[in-house]
C-alpha cells in the first residue's frame, strides 16, 4: 500500500516522542483517559464548533469552512485579543465571520482578494493600535488574499470547484491547500528531523466532513486517516490529565506566559508528543471496544478544554500562523 501523507504526519510525530526530552508521554494515563472518557459518556457529548455547523447554499457553506479555517490561527495572539462576551478567541473570530455571512452575504474571492487590515479590523472588533491584535489581523488579511489567488487558480473562482479538486480524498486537498505559505505546517527537530503536522489543512477535511455530513463537498473517503489537529489546547487537555509531562524550564515559561518559539525542540514536541499520544488513545479506546477517529477524538478532546478546570490553568503560547 503506498504511504500517505496521513502516514508520514503519525510516523514523524513517533519519532519526535521517541527523541523528546522536553515533553513526555504517560501511556499509564492514557489508560485511564480511555476509561474517563467513556465511563463520563464524553464521547457522545453534543460538540459546540461554530466552524462544523453548515451556513447557507453548498457554495456559501463551502467558502464559510475554507474562509474560518485560512484564518484558523492565533491562539498565541488570543490573550490580547478583544473577545466577545463570554467566547473564546475561536468562538469570538467564527461567530464574527459568521455573522459577517448573514449580514453581507456569501464570500467570494473577489471579496477576500480585496480584504484589507480595516476590513479585518471592523469584522472581528479588534483595534488598530500596533499591538499583537493588530499584527493578528495583518496575517489574516495575508491569508485571505492567499485563499482567493488559490481558489481562484484551483477552482475558477468556486469554493465547490476547489474542493472537489481533490477528488474526493483528503490527503490530496491537504497537498493542495499546503500550496498556500500559512498551511506548510512542516518543522525541522533536532533529534527527529522532518515533522509534518499540517493542523489546519487537516481540519478544513473534518470541518467540511461535519459541516456536510459527509456528503457533497464533504465527502473524503480517507477521512478516517486524519490525525489529530495539533494545537496548544489538545496538548493542554493531555498534560492537565497528566498524560503529557513537561519539563520544569518547559513549565515556567508556559506559566509566565512567554510565547514558545515556533519549530523550537519544546514547541515541536508539545504538539507532535500530544499528536502521538492521541493515537495511543484512539488504540486504548478501540482495544476497549469504542472506535474513533482520531479527527473525532480531537473534537471531544478539545471541546473538553473549554471547561473551567483547564482554563484555570496556562496553556502554552505560541504566535504563528499554524494553530
Amino acid at each position: 500500500m503506498t504511504e500517505t501523507v496521513f502516514d508520514r504526519i503519525r510516523e514523524s510525530c513517533a519519532a519526535v516522542a521517541a527523541a523528546a526530552t522536553h515533553v513526555i508521554i504517560d501511556d499509564d494515563r492514557i489508560v485511564e483517559l480511555a476509561s474517563h472518557l467513556v465511563d463520563e459518556g464524553l464521547l457522545d457529548r453534543p460538540l459546540d464548533d461554530p466552524g462544523q455547523t453548515r451556513i447557507g447554499s453548498e457554495e456559501t457553506a463551502t467558502a464559510f469552512v475554507l474562509a474560518l479555517d485560512a484564518i484558523n490561527f492565533g491562539s498565541g495572539y488570543f490573550p490580547h485579543l478583544q473577545k466577545r462576551p463570554g467566547l473564546s478567541g475561536y468562538h469570538t473570530i467564527a461567530a464574527s465571520l459568521r455573522d459577517l455571512v448573514a449580514d453581507t452575504g456569501r464570500l467570494t474571492t473577489e471579496r477576500l482578494a480585496a480584504w484589507t487590515v480595516d476590513d479585518a479590523a471592523a469584522a472581528f472588533d479588534q483595534l488598530l493600535d500596533g499591538g499583537p491584535a493588530h499584527e493578528l489581523m495583518e496575517l489574516f488579511t495575508r491569508a485571505w488574499h492567499d485563499l482567493a489567488e488559490f481558489v481562484d487558480r484551483v477552482g475558477g473562482g468556486s469554493f465547490v470547484a476547489t474542493v472537489a479538486a481533490a477528488e474526493g480524498r483528503g490527503a490530496r486537498l491537504l497537498e493542495l491547500l499546503a500550496e498556500m505559505p500559512f498551511y506548510r505546517d512542516v518543522h525541522l527537530h533536532p533529534v527527529a528531523g522532518e515533522v509534518l503536522l499540517y493542523k489546519r489543512a487537516q481540519i478544513t477535511v473534518q470541518d467540511l466532513s461535519v459541516a456536510f455530513q459527509r456528503t457533497g463537498p464533504g465527502h473524503f473517503e480517507d477521512r478516517a486517516e486524519l490525525t489529530m489537529f495539533a494545537d496548544n489546547l489538545v496538548p493542554h487537555v493531555l498534560r492537565i490529565a497528566g498524560v503529557l509531562q513537561f519539563d520544569d524550564e518547559l513549565l515556567a515559561h508556559i506559566e509566565a506566559g512567554d510565547d514558545i518559539p515556533v519549530g523550537s525542540p519544546p514547541e515541536i514536541e508539545i504538539r507532535a508528543c500530544g499528536l502521538h499520544a492521541v493515537e495511543s488513545l484512539r488504540a486504548a479506546l478501540a482495544a476497549g471496544g469504542d472506535h474513533i477517529t482520531a479527527g473525532d477524538l480531537d473534537n471531544v478532546l478539545w471541546n473538553l478544554g473549554a471547561e473551567p478546570r483547564y482554563k484555570a490553568t496556562p496553556r502554552h503560547r505560541t504566535r504563528c500562523v499554524f494553530y
